[in-house]
């Protein structure tokens, strides 16, 4: 069967994040922006005809399979489609858990754009990100591809294709930040003031997660801190991931290898079109030429 491999679940980062009020059923009602990097995991699709689904390569601690949301993609899009396929789906992970990184949504994106295409089973981007949206609440945003700004649970997009792209350094705390948790902690500000695009762009708008898991989590407080030596370091999402915004690769690499010994960190591009979506219109390409060939 065909093997397609080195499809990439790139990392995302929330350039700000407020949350504006709540939503009778609980859920935030937010603002954000979302960019991509060029660094994340990456997913190969082996195609079955039997409908089975399996998934090797690396394991996600705590995650059983029922939760693993690679798997649950996959059975969304059988299910939406009614394709008799299947796949082993092989999993080499980089991004942590509990980073605010959006790794588990990255895969199942991934795993959604790029079994619909090799699946043959046609559908929109549209589609693929309302199929994504049940499976969590950044889906939609790898699925599109695109940087963005982000209303509701993170669902509405509006895309911004001319964000500045600088290198990033991004720490990775010693320490896994429920999102839940924070969602839930009675001191969260959850009436921040409503920002307009221009005001972000200007420089406007925080985190108000930071000050809740600074807070709880000393490992982020005392990165945040130290990496404010060298530039205006923000956490991504609900944490636990930090990074600050370098014009070169160089100079972020100059800052990463004085990180204390304990810590993890690495060096990535800013990207405005993510890896998965360049990707996908490859694939698209190349299958737009065979055809023309026959």
């Amino acid at each position: 069967m065909l093997t397609s491999s080195h499809w990439p679940a790139p990392a995302k980062i929330n350039l700000f994040l407020h949350i504006t009020g709540r939503r009778a059923d609980g859920y935030h009602l937010l603002q954000t922006v979302f960019q991509f990097l060029d660094y994340g995991d990456e997913l190969d699709f082996e195609l079955t005809g039997d409908g089975a689904l399996q998934r090797q390569g690396d394991v996600l601690s705590g995650v059983v399979p029922e939760q693993d949301l690679i798997l649950r993609a996959a059975r969304a899009l059988q299910q939406a489609t009614g394709t008799q396929f299947g796949a082993v789906i092989t999993l080499r992970k980089r991004l942590p858990m509990g980073g605010g990184l959006g790794g588990g949504s990255s895969d199942a994106a991934t795993t959604l754009v790029a079994l619909n295409h090799l699946w043959r089973t046609g559908l929109s981007l549209d589609q693929l990100a309302e199929l994504g949206l049940r499976l969590g609440a950044d889906v939609p945003v790898f699925v599109r591809g695109q940087a963005a700004w982000a209303e509701g649970v993170g669902e509405l997009l509006m895309p911004l294709p001319d964000l500045p792209t600088p290198w990033y350094l991004v720490i990775v705390p010693d320490c896994q930040v429920s999102t839940a948790e924070i969602f839930s902690a009675p001191e969260l500000t959850r009436d921040a003031q409503a920002l307009k695009i221009p005001a972000f762009l200007r420089g406007q708008g925080g985190n108000v997660c930071e000050p809740v898991v600074r807070s709880r989590y000393p490992e982020v407080a005392q990165a945040l801190d130290w990496l404010s030596q060298y530039a205006p370091a923000r956490m991504s999402g609900t944490g636990a991931c930090i990074f600050a915004a370098f014009e070169t690769e160089a100079q972020a690499q100059a800052i990463v290898r004085q990180l204390p010994a304990a810590w993890r960190g690495f060096v990535a591009k800013g990207l405005n079109e993510s890896p998965l979506r360049r990707r996908l219109a490859v694939e698209a390409s190349s299958r737009e030429c065979i055809k023309s060939l026959r």
